[in-house]
């Protein structure tokens, strides 16, 4: 009997070929990135994983054009859940590329099951639209919590890990490793197909932000010198 071809569902996935989203993805804004990840973007609802060797080092970076995207089509807050001290950029920039300052919601705790706890509430909330947790310490019971509960409400939940939770089991349908500096090199490690070979690049600022900066440099040019620092790529004057 000659065989014949079937066709293609979306819950059926050869095991060296991409596979599909099972829900509908959120473009994350790179372009390479997206043509890496099932279904061309970030899960709209579940947990996603971002592993770095150095906490804050790439999270505004790799997020950003999503949660522009998302704060654009909703009314409440994005939730940072357990932020590290100084991740607060430079609200000119956050605002340039699409994303108000006033529109995140900063949960501050230091203690793991109060972090937990409030990333859950968070997801649990209509008006937020996605959340970020950062999640140094945390078992795979807790984060198996986590991504049902952004399931049932739809919603994307980012937790950042340290880069050596790499071996250790996780929930998470997507998980990737951030690393570099002034590059940013990233590797998807666990998706719906096999893990990529090599790690890809994006650049080190997006087109709004390297715009921005640029008028600012031009502006300070003219005016007495004011040090400054570069915090995860967005430039803001030193306080004391």
């Amino acid at each position: 009997m000659a065989s014949s071809s079937l066709p293609e569902r979306a819950d059926v996935w050869r095991g060296d070929a991409l596979g599909l989203a099972p829900a509908a993805a959120l473009p994350s804004g790179h372009a390479v990135l997206d043509a890496e990840l099932p279904g061309g973007g970030w899960p709209a609802a579940g947990l996603t994983e971002l592993l770095q060797a150095r906490s804050a080092c790439h999270d505004w970076r790799v997020l950003l054009p999503a949660l522009a995207q998302l704060v654009a089509a909703a009314r409440g807050p994005v939730a940072l859940v357990g932020a590290p001290q100084g991740l607060q950029p430079f609200a000119p920039a956050l605002a340039a590329q699409g994303l108000p300052a006033a529109r995140l919601l900063w949960v501050c705790t230091e203690e793991d099951k109060a972090r937990l706890w409030a990333a859950e509430q968070a997801v649990r909330c209509a008006d937020v639209p996605a959340v970020l947790a950062w999640l140094p310490r945390v078992r795979a019971d807790g984060l198996r919590r986590l991504h049902l509960a952004a399931l049932d409400h739809g919603k994307p939940l980012f937790a950042f890990r340290p880069a050596a939770a790499q071996a250790e089991s996780s929930p998470a349908p997507l998980r990737l490793r951030l690393e570099g500096e002034a590059a940013l090199q990233v590797l998807v490690f666990k998706r719906r197909g096999p893990p990529m070979a090599r790690p890809l690049t994006l650049p080190a600022e997006a087109p709004a932000l390297a715009a921005l900066l640029a008028l600012r440099r031009r502006a300070s040019a003219a005016q007495p010198a004011v040090p400054t620092e570069t915090r995860h790529g967005l430039d803001r004057p030193v306080t004391a």
